[in-house]
């Protein structure tokens, strides 16, 4: 079992800045991709931001120079530094994680890990 575990959401106000962690544990061989999604009330789960084990990232249009995610690969973490937030991001924000499990032989097992979610809010 993989489990992620996300914190660091909280209130701000506009123009504010928070930063969001995650960590995934458990029998994990390698994760090939760990990312943010979030899903705000009457709205779609949408992708935030997202990086791979080649490092390459991925943001969503509407986050693109706000927002910065990072990946330490030796803990397994991520993080989401969310700079000039906005109202229109207040959401529940979940940690993804996407790879393979270890396993003692055989072919590894592929896990699509979630978190609980993290609720973030701004406002004045």
């Amino acid at each position: 079992q993989v489990q992620l575990v996300e914190s660091g959401g909280g209130l701000v106000q506009p123009g504010g800045s928070l930063r969001l962690s995650c960590a995934a544990s458990g029998s994990i061989f390698s994760i090939n991709a760990m990312g943010w999604y979030r899903q705000a009330p009457g709205k779609q789960r949408e992708l935030v931001a997202r990086v791979t084990s080649g490092h390459s990232t991925d943001y969503a249009d509407s986050v693109k120079g706000r927002f910065t995610i990072s990946r330490l690969n030796a803990q397994n973490t991520v993080s989401l530094q969310m700079n000039s937030l906005k109202p229109e991001d207040t959401a529940v924000y979940y940690c993804n994680a996407l790879g393979y499990t270890a396993q003692p032989i055989g072919v590894p097992k592929v896990f699509d890990a979630w978190g609980q979610g993290t609720q973030v809010t701004v406002s004045s």
